[in-house]
């Protein structure tokens, strides 16, 4: 043998990297007795074992010699490798020669006839009255020969009452996990999905771990162990996917985290929707290693009121961890409420505070919310003292791994505004919409939602070019989810009765969002004289993280600066219209010019609304001008 490591197991590594001849300088360890397992320098695999009681030689010296030949056929047949003391007396004593290997075993057999059981090894009891989601810590048992299992009922009386035996041999120096599964009468059960045995069975895994590669992280194996259950993924929620398609009796290779708390959905292989979601708070286990396993049955009821489904997470030491079932939905909370009063919000959830001074045209990004449980949603002016302040509220019950968006929308007091077209409730309401996604199908798309939230808006419908994206939307309604290809794009706005008659323009610019989500919502109001002078209609996408995007109006031509900017409405109109000047402080003249680029009607622009009456111009497209001296604007104008 070339250089060798000694390691005392489970201790530390007493020799490292010494070669033939070497002599290393004093080592002191407590004495005790120790397993002495001698590797190649690399670490594994264990060339031979040995057992070293140093219990009695406390205050004591000695030289401990490697002996003898690795191969003895290959050396005239001369004594065999061994490890030896000598001690300062002159005393040699040999280590005995062991072949041991390290196993925890694990009781994950949801059969309610093995809820206790006693496991014999070679006719000797080793578990007495072992239950259920228990487990043994890793322990020594004798390697390289065959050991009888056997699986009695628990308060056996001897090895003849076992159940059901198993033969294996292990090998020296291996660590390995026993786990016992599944049903003693499989035809008395319900059948796996996949076609799976689902008999009373022992899952032997070796190369097992009893502490992580790195003190910051966590190494884990998963097994797939409820009897009932499919083929099924399991996702750290915003992390990512940590067992793909694995199906009953499944044992993954070793997972490496980060010690943190994470929440895990459990999904059918094709990824949706959640069964079940499991808080796994490993913060506290870093340097450490686990195995969690699937438990129970899915449908207890078919199962003989077996137990139901779970996750546990069986610790090197034996500890036993249930990871607490979770109901979380994903939330995204999007103000667009224009009455001017509600301008800035707080939001209470069960009387906490959860947004604070939530201003008009914000959002929040895709956030973890409680769900399968009662939620008051309460609103509030901005800097409220507490719950008690809130205007309106609101109760939902979320789905559990469900994703939400909730939409503050509408007008606290409707008699105060202008009526919706349509005759629909304008009143300060939360438009709630489920199946909500934060990223698109495909990374080359966009997949949004357009909401119709003007409120003194009709009916309409957006077009790109000649193709209707969003037909007759009427306010308060949520489209399906549209996908269209990154790019930039001009969405116009036409009456849901008339495409040929663009009411405003807006430039969409997608180009920079392959991948994502968006809602696009129409907000404010095309009259806000009438409307205590709210914010004027606009559309602005929402992104997933909650960045806010005004799209840019292109229904007019701007130039120079901003004082020509106005105001149009109604657009389209028949009897007449108001101009109102947006930041002007010179006098404007106004234009409207026909089709053909004819004038037709001319007046003058101050600071203050006009009225234009047009009821004697024929129905069609115009152009209306505001100039002065400094800049003009362009705006198309719909008479009916």
């Amino acid at each position: 043998m070339r250089l060798i490591d000694v390691i005392a197991r489970n201790v530390a590594t007493l020799v490292d990297n010494a070669s033939y001849g070497a002599i290393t300088g004093y080592i002191s360890v407590p004495p005790a007795s120790y397993t002495l397992d001698v590797t190649p320098a690399a670490g594994s695999p264990i060339v031979a074992s040995f057992t070293a009681d140093l219990s009695t030689l406390g205050g004591g010296s000695a030289v401990v010699f490697a002996s003898g030949f690795l191969t003895p056929s290959a050396n005239q047949n001369g004594a065999a490798f061994g490890l030896f003391a000598a001690l300062a007396n002159g005393t040699v004593v040999e280590f005995p020669a062991v072949s041991t290997a390290r196993l925890q075993v694990i009781h994950n057999a949801a059969d309610p006839a093995a809820d206790t059981v006693d496991v014999y090894v070679n006719g000797s009891l080793l578990l007495d009255n072992f239950a259920f989601r228990t487990a043994t810590p890793f322990v020594d048992v004798p390697a390289g020969t065959l050991l009888n299992i056997g699986v009695a009922p628990g308060n056996s009386t001897s090895v003849a009452d076992t159940l059901k035996n198993f033969e294996v041999t292990l090998a020296n120096g291996g660590s390995y996990l026993a786990v016992a599964n599944g049903v003693l009468n499989p035809a008395g059960f319900a059948l796996n999905p996949d076609g799976a045995s689902t008999a009373f069975t022992l899952f032997l895994q070796d190369q097992m771990q009893e502490s992580a590669t790195n003190v910051s992280e966590v190494d884990f194996r998963a097994l797939h162990g409820a009897s009932d259950a499919p083929t099924v993924d399991v996702i750290a929620r915003g992390v990512a996917t940590l067992v793909n398609d694995a199906p009953y009796s499944a044992i993954t290779s070793y997972i490496t985290v980060p010690a943190a708390s994470y929440i895990l959905d459990v999904t059918p292989a094709a990824g949706s929707p959640i069964v079940a979601s499991f808080d796994a708070d490993l913060s506290s286990l870093g340097g450490g290693s686990a195995v969690v396993f699937a438990s129970g049955f899915l449908d207890p009821s078919t199962n003989q009121n077996g137990a139901a489904f779970g996750l546990f997470a069986a610790l090197a030491n034996g500890t036993v961890v249930e990871l607490p079932a979770t109901s979380v939905a994903r939330l995204q909370v999007i103000h667009n409420a224009a009455d001017p009063a509600a301008s800035d919000v707080d939001v209470y959830v069960n009387g906490n505070l959860l947004l604070d001074n939530f201003a008009f045209r914000t959002a929040t990004p895709f956030i973890d919310v409680p769900a399968g449980v009662l939620l008051n949603i309460g609103v509030a002016p901005g800097n409220s003292a507490s719950a008690a302040d809130t205007l309106k509220n609101f109760e939902v019950t979320l789905a559990n791994g469900e994703e939400y968006i909730a939409v503050a929308n509408g007008v606290l007091n409707p008699a105060s505004f202008a009526p919706n077209p349509d005759g629909t409730s304008t009143a300060f309401t939360l438009f709630l919409q489920d199946q909500m996604r934060e990223s698109a199908s495909t990374g080359s798309d966009v997949d949004f939602r357009v909401i119709h939230g003007a409120s003194d808006a009709p009916t309409v419908d957006v077009l790109v070019g000649t193709s209707i994206l969003v037909d007759n939307a009427s306010y308060s309604n949520i489209t399906p989810y549209l996908t269209v290809p990154a790019g930039d794009y001009t969405l116009d706005i036409t009456p849901g009765n008339d495409n040929s008659t663009i009411v405003a323009s807006f430039n969409a610019p997608l180009n920079s969002l392959g991948g994502g989500s968006a809602v696009v919502l129409a907000s404010g109001f095309l009259d806000p004289l009438l409307n205590q002078n709210g914010a004027p209609f606009g559309l602005i996408a929402v992104l997933a993280d909650g960045t806010v995007i005004l799209l840019n109006n292109t229904t007019g031509v701007e130039e120079a600066n901003e004082t020509s900017r106005f105001s149009l409405y109604p657009n389209p109109a028949s009897e007449s219209i108001r101009l109102t000047p947006a930041n002007s402080t010179l006098e404007s003249v106004v234009e409207i010019s026909n089709a053909l680029g004819q004038v037709v009607k001319v007046s003058a622009l101050s600071k203050s609304t006009i009225t234009i009456p047009v009821s004697e111009l024929e129905k069609g497209l115009y152009f209306v001008t505001v100039q002065n001296e400094k800049s003009k604007t362009v705006s198309k104008l719909i008479i009916q």
